[in-house]
């Protein structure tokens, strides 16, 4: 069900930080029509952190039925708490989304048990396919190959969306897990490889300013046209990098915004790209968007 390149979607937001559903909607129309595979909705890029339990669930209800089941819908429901994530997980559910994304726990840095644990007691709660989203970046822990291994077991348990950059993941777990879960790239830097060498697709930041251009290169990447997937991942290149000039929302949210898709809100503690890197990041887009 899932494949390809699946946008880590922004969420708008007015000026005063309240959720512009409306924008929501527009921008969700402009990605299917612009052939993004799939929607990610209240990941790290879309403001997880940042929203309350109550809008994490309106948001999804409205995501689902803007989308109408006409390109898969996975709704973020990770926590560093195993109790609120259960409950964030069962809210996505009720919401319908078509899987749920978990990040592991962030702060807390438990052990590769606690990890283990963490996931199954989720599973086992919530019958929802359920994708592990390891980014040890933000979280300060990593999901270890073995541990993954152990979770690959669990039936709703499907994926790994693996934001570490390193591509010798892609073998570790393959030769762990077989077909036993599908692999996702975190990272737009290195997704053109992680799919080359076995990945299903990517979960991108930068599909958010060119989903067509994320369609077509993960489209060439899993067919193994590798050719054409390194021609379209050169011209990314720029705008992966820009896009992380400030921590994630922040520049790509502000692009978004630039291009006149959605309006300029963020919510503290986040704040808007500054002032000085707006250049360079308009200078990538002008650059990128008319390739």
């Amino acid at each position: 069900m899932f494949h390809g390149s699946l946008v880590a979607l922004v969420t708008p937001m007015a000026e005063d930080g309240s959720i512009d559903y409306q924008a929501l909607s527009d921008l969700i129309e402009w990605h299917i029509a612009q052939g993004t595979d799939g929607i990610v909705a209240i990941g790290t890029t879309g403001e997880s952190a940042t929203l309350t339990h109550s809008e994490h669930a309106k948001v999804l209800h409205h995501v689902v039925e803007a989308v109408k089941g006409r390109v898969p819908v996975i709704g973020g429901s990770g926590a560093t708490s195993t109790q609120a994530a259960i409950e964030l997980t069962k809210s996505a559910h009720a919401a319908g989304v078509d899987a749920c994304l978990l990040m592991s726990p962030a702060y807390v840095k438990p052990t590769q048990e606690g990890l283990y644990q963490h996931y199954k007691l989720i599973a086992n709660t919530v019958n929802i396919p359920q994708i592990i989203y390891n980014v040890p970046g933000r979280t300060a822990s990593d999901v270890l190959p073995e541990t993954i291994a152990r979770l690959a077991d669990i039936p709703n348990i499907i994926g790994v969306k693996e934001a570490t950059g390193d591509i010798t993941r892609v073998a570790k777990l393959l030769n762990l897990c077989g077909d036993k879960l599908d692999l996702y790239s975190g990272d737009d830097i290195t997704a053109k490889d992680f799919i080359l060498a076995g990945g299903k697709g990517v979960i991108s930041v930068s599909a958010n300013v060119v989903p067509k251009k994320m369609h077509t290169m993960a489209a060439a990447a899993i067919a193994g046209d590798k050719p054409t997937a390194d021609k379209l991942d050169a011209e990314l290149q720029p705008l992966h990098k820009v896009l992380f000039v400030e921590a994630n929302p922040i520049p790509v949210k502000w692009a978004v915004h630039h291009l006149g898709l959605i309006p300029s809100g963020i919510r503290l503690p986040l704040t808007p790209l500054s002032e000085k890197l707006r250049p360079q990041v308009i200078q990538v887009l002008q650059t990128v968007c008319e390739a």
